[in-house]
């Protein structure tokens, strides 16, 4: 049989359960014709390489990862990062830098909440220390920020713009007046502000620094995880992504999404997905997944929990309700789309189990939604089974696991050290590259594919 490639000589990963390992292969018309021994090399002819012991393996899926946002990280003004002991340093510190670097049209801060020791800080107190320009602080994990009454001017923010998602993604306030703090997709505006007039060239040389690293670590294919609140600059790399994929120059398989951030706006999320769907279709770019963020991070306690967080006895809030979610899914399987959701604390993903399991008793035969909860960073031994009965896909990430559990312990008890159970979930977990020691496949509409990684 003439073939296209033979490979002989190498040790070749498979990832078949029942033949793991193999030392030829062989390519026809771009698919594996044969995957074994030498000896069954014999009756093909073709080009061969010798590679002479190489490693080879299937291409890494990474199921999920930011393209879109790593793009505008890229060029965001993340600000200098520093460590104070205290508000007050914290404050001392901002202002001498203003005052040594002066006239500038914005300031850009980053630290770690918990270097203000449990205190907080005001929108005054930082109008006090930078009266002319924008000031934002940002906390360290990009997922809470304080700024001046400069930065809440610019966007339009007033005590009286409701919150993106009430307990969830909100402004803090006090006796009904901004306080200068915001959590979640709530703070992700003053992050992003500077990118609104992203340029092509900007998004190519972005794009072109992530290619090259697929290539390098052999990437095949990602999910990308969206872009919350910003839809419309995660249009603008996808548009270049669709014409890189017509030229020829995008490798990588991206099976993309359309994010719903503010749970009022479902409807247009659903329309939106189904153009994002239409119009960003070529080989290797696809769209076919609602992206919600059901709840915050654990680090600054907006992870949804169902048994309350030690320090404050808060339990956090989801972005939806199990009735409404369900009506969320059975909208997408009737257009033919899946769900991809942010699920970081134990209620946030018992509240997606609970709407897949209403929304399989409404459709029976006919569900098939591919619903899958990411992160899995804390879930309560009740919900373990649930993912296999369901059909849900646990969506873990490893890089997470390596984490000191005692750094949760103080907010979350005991529940800290049962954290990241990903061999406790009844299904494969589908994981970011990182401590993991087995494979898993995922079955995508953009085919099935094998992820293998070698263990940490």
């Amino acid at each position: 049989m003439k073939a296209d490639l033979i490979v002989k000589n190498a040790k070749i990963y498979t990832a078949d359960k029942e033949h793991p390992l193999a030392t030829a292969l062989v390519v026809k018309n771009g698919k594996f014709a044969y995957a074994g021994d030498e000896a069954g090399l014999e009756g093909f002819e073709g080009e061969v390489r010798d590679l002479g012991g190489r490693f080879i393996m299937p291409g890494i899926v990474d199921s999920h990862v930011h393209v879109t946002t790593g793009v505008g990280f890229e060029y965001a003004e993340l600000g200098l990062r520093f460590e104070p002991d205290g508000k007050q340093a914290a404050l001392d510190f901002m202002e001498s830098y203003i005052k040594e670097h002066p006239g500038q049209k914005r300031y850009r801060f980053l630290i770690e909440r918990k270097y203000l020791h449990g205190e907080d800080i005001f929108m005054a107190e930082l109008d006090a220390i930078c009266p002319d320009a924008e000031l934002v602080l940002l906390e360290d994990e990009i997922h809470s920020n304080w700024a001046n009454s400069k930065v809440y001017e610019l966007h339009g923010i007033t005590d009286d713009t409701p919150d993106p998602v009430p307990g969830l993604a909100y402004y803090v306030r006090k006796d009904g007046h901004l306080t200068g703090n915001s959590f979640e997709s709530a703070s992700w505006v003053f992050v992003f502000d500077s990118l609104v007039n992203i340029t092509d060239e900007q998004i190519d040389a972005a794009l072109d620094r992530w290619i090259g690293y697929c290539k390098d670590t052999g990437v095949s294919a990602v999910f990308d995880a969206g872009w919350p609140m910003h839809n419309h600059i995660h249009e603008k790399v996808y548009a270049r992504l669709r014409e890189y994929d017509r030229q020829g120059k995008l490798p990588i398989y991206i099976d993309g999404c359309y994010v719903l951030s503010i749970p009022a706006k479902k409807s247009e999320a659903l329309a939106e997905l189904e153009r994002f769907h239409r119009e960003f279709d070529t080989e290797h770019l696809k769209v076919h997944t609602l992206k919600i963020f059901m709840d915050g991070t654990m680090k600054i306690e907006t992870a949804a929990l169902v048994t309350p967080y030690v320090d404050t006895g808060k339990l956090g809030y989801t972005a939806f309700e199990a009735p409404e979610l369900s009506e969320i899914i059975v909208k997408l399987n009737e257009m033919g789309f899946d769900l991809h959701t942010h699920c970081v604390g134990e209620r946030a993903s018992r509240v997606v189990l609970d709407a897949v399991e209403l929304a399989r008793k409404e459709l029976g035969d006919a569900f098939h939604v591919k619903v899958t909860c990411a992160h899995l960073e804390i879930q309560d031994d009740a919900d373990l089974p649930r993912f296999a009965e369901l059909g849900v896909i646990a969506n873990f990430t490893p890089w997470w696991h390596s984490s000191d559990p005692a750094l949760n312990a103080p907010i979350i008890g005991e529940r800290a050290y049962k954290q990241c159970a990903a061999r406790r979930c009844g299904t494969p977990a589908h994981s970011s590259p990182g401590r993991a020691t087995r494979c898993s496949t995922k079955t995508s509409r953009l085919g099935t594919h094998t992820w293998a990684w070698r263990s940490a």
